[in-house]
């Protein structure tokens, strides 16, 4: 028979909780019970509801949800647009709740790319490609001669890298879809951001186009070793990561992560995918809608503790 714990066996866990490392120390990007709420008309909309996340550093990874789930609040949240209500965010160690409205400037110049949906949001249309991805730099850095050309050299690295020197000299109107996507992403690199963030990058490009630009993340990603996060609603880009995240109703519920494996059989590889619900500090879960729905199970559900897994089954106690 099983006794129940003692005062010492509960201040040990205790003990052992508060000795434990703080949630997210060793990540980029560091969501922790994150709450936004806006207020229109009288009405308060929580738009953020206990957000969790973790981003390490390195990664490639997809956002995707329903429209009004809250991934585009998260993803103006991380890139210093938008403020949180509460709860904590912090990203390449800034704290993004404490910052003042300079330390918000320079942490958009220095820490975050962004890449817009809307091509044209993306680049100055008075400005050739070359000069739109060195506009960045000149903001941030020194006017001397030495400086220029230091610059002038990392936009043609940065252009060349993405498959698209040939648009040096070329404004955006002089460009495909494309092509002008491709450039925003070298923008976005231009300052050596820590995260670059695309908030539907593949919106408005057809299936072809959509491929070349997720294969230029791809690029940014191995090559300069920059962590991306990507929100999309396009699941061929989404099943091209390694990790795609879905938010619900405020809240991460599940992640897919993928890996390659090698065939017993043929000796093929392939890439194995396989889904988790996210659990919350709080101990709270997200079963995905199309597996209630399946069982019938709402309002409630019977939980077993085996040996080793927790089981959940529909709620039975109606029944005869």
């Amino acid at each position: 028979m099983t006794s129940n714990p003692t005062l010492a066996d509960l201040a040990g866990r205790v003990t052992a909780d508060r000795d434990r490392p703080a949630y997210g120390h060793d990540a980029l990007i560091t969501c922790d019970r994150l709450v936004r709420v806006f207020t229109a008309d009288g009405v308060e909309v929580q738009a953020l509801q206990g957000l969790d996340l973790l981003v390490r550093e390195g990664e490639l990874m997809a956002l995707v949800g329903a429209s009004g789930s809250g991934k585009s609040t998260l993803m103006n949240i991380l890139a210093g647009l938008d403020t949180p209500t509460a709860g904590a965010a912090r990203v390449a160690g800034r704290d993004l709740l404490a910052m003042t409205a300079k330390d918000r400037l320079a942490y958009r110049r220095e820490v975050v790319g962004f890449v817009w949906q809307q091509t044209s949001r993306n680049l100055l249309p008075y400005l050739t490609s070359a000069q739109n991805v060195t506009l960045p730099m000149q903001l941030a850095g020194r006017r001397s001669r030495t400086a220029r050309r230091a610059r002038a050299e990392r936009a043609r690295e940065l252009l060349e890298l993405l498959g698209v020197a040939d648009c040096a000299g070329r404004r955006p109107h002089e460009m495909s879809g494309g092509q002008q996507q491709r450039v925003a992403i070298a923008v976005a690199l231009a300052g050596g951001p820590s995260v670059l963030l695309a908030d539907e990058p593949t919106g408005e490009l057809d299936s072809h186009t959509a491929e070349q630009i997720f294969a230029a993340f791809r690029t940014a990603n191995e090559q300069l070793g920059t962590t991306i996060v990507i929100v999309t609603h396009d699941q061929a880009v989404a099943g091209e990561v390694r990790r795609t995240v879905a938010i619900r109703d405020g809240r991460t519920s599940t992640e897919v992560l993928r890996r390659s494996e090698v065939d017993a059989d043929t000796g093929d590889e392939k890439v194995v995918a396989r889904e988790y619900a996210m659990l919350d500090r709080a101990g709270r879960l997200q079963l995905p809608a199309e597996y209630t729905r399946a069982l019938g199970m709402r309002d409630r559900v019977a939980l077993e503790l085996e040996p080793d897994h927790i089981a959940v089954r529909p709620d039975d106690s109606g029944r005869e």
